[in-house]
């Protein structure tokens, strides 16, 4: 008689049901403990850790009550917390008065908060990528969502993961007065052009001083007022004058077009002209005199339609990698698709822009 084979379910096998997820319940009681006996340990914590960072439920609830008094301005000790906990019907739940005193008796010391601080950290984000896993394989094996849709959803989820880690602290005045003294070496010396993007235009460099790097850039205006026209001038002027490698993603516009539009503003020649076939001799040699510039500008076109943003950020990193690209255009931001389950088209827009900036 022939076995029945049990499906093989790939998302219940990736963790053995023993496993515990990542987490240092110990050092999260040391933190606790050291914010307990130390006053200038709290700031340090909570400039660091949140509610979620903690693994236990006890613990996240001591931690939130710490957070509460902080704000109050009330000190932070077994009494004070004790009252708190007792307050808001938490105090079994977190072990009582015996557990409370047991945090701070274990701690001789607070100096090692920030380090017991980052373990903490490590162990959150362990755990927000297994649960992210999870929720992407459970998408991917269940295929209610469109593959590109889940591949968007996946990078969104592991994006806001590294995002929620990456806070800045404040800066001493000698490393700011330091990286500011070599920003203005770098913007006075010959190799500025690797720190900036020129224009093209005299006085919008004067004004900007170039695009800087990480800088996002939206061209606005109404239909047919030159916005696709003055793009591809700021691309001929980075690829040809400066040698700055561009990368351009039309969505509207098919290459062919695009580079008719580029060799007639070369040229200065109506491209309306050449369109209708109605280009007078005269000019034919003009063109012949021009494609070769734009033959060697390093220009790279990609007139794929209805591209995602998730697409689009793909590819831009390849650019980078492969062509060292200075410089992105987007031609235009209304025609890329962001997460299908936006709730309305302006979240949508708001997605694809903060997802661009990321990018750059």
């Amino acid at each position: 008689m022939a076995r029945s084979k049990k499906p093989n379910n790939g998302v219940d096998q990736l963790i053995p049901a023993d496993v515990k997820p990542p987490s240092e319940p110990e050092i999260e009681a040391s933190v606790l403990g050291a914010m307990m006996i130390e006053k200038e340990a709290v700031p340090k914590a909570l400039e660091l850790l949140s509610v979620d960072s903690f693994y236990l439920k006890s613990h996240k609830l001591i931690y939130d009550a710490m957070t509460s008094l902080f704000d109050a301005g009330e000190p932070i000790d077994t009494v004070t917390l004790y009252e708190e906990l007792k307050k808001r019907d938490q105090l079994d739940e977190v072990g009582g008065a015996v557990y409370l005193s047991k945090l701070s008796q274990n701690i001789t010391s607070a100096a090692n908060i920030e380090y017991h601080s980052k373990i903490i950290i490590e162990k959150q984000i362990l755990r927000g990528l297994i649960s992210s896993a999870h929720e992407i394989a459970r998408s991917a094996y269940e295929g209610a969502d469109d593959a590109f849709d889940i591949l968007d959803n996946a990078e969104r989820k592991i994006f806001e993961i590294t995002e929620s880690h990456l806070s800045k602290s404040y800066q001493g005045m000698d490393r700011a007065v330091r990286d500011a003294m070599e920003y203005i070496e770098t913007i006075h010396s010959s190799t500025h052009q690797k720190f900036s993007v020129p224009t093209g235009f005299y006085e919008l460099d004067e004004l900007l001083g170039g695009f800087q790097k990480s800088d996002l850039i939206i061209l606005a205006a109404r239909p047919s007022m030159g916005k696709t026209a003055l793009a591809l001038t700021l691309a001929r002027n980075a690829a040809i004058e400066h040698k700055v490698p561009v990368g351009i993603f039309s969505l509207e516009m098919a290459t062919m077009q695009l580079i008719i539009r580029m060799i007639c503003a070369e040229a200065r020649i109506n491209a309306h002209l050449v369109r209708t076939g109605k280009l007078p001799h005269s000019d034919g040699s003009k063109l012949s005199k021009t494609v070769h510039k734009l033959t060697d500008a390093p220009v790279y076109v990609d007139d794929s339609p209805a591209q995602s943003v998730l697409e689009i950020r793909a590819k831009a990193r390849r650019l980078k990698s492969e062509k060292n690209v200075g410089m992105i255009i987007i031609d235009y931001l209304q025609l890329m698709s962001g997460p299908q389950k936006a709730e309305s088209r302006e979240r949508e827009i708001s997605h694809i822009s903060r997802s661009l900036k990321a990018l750059a």
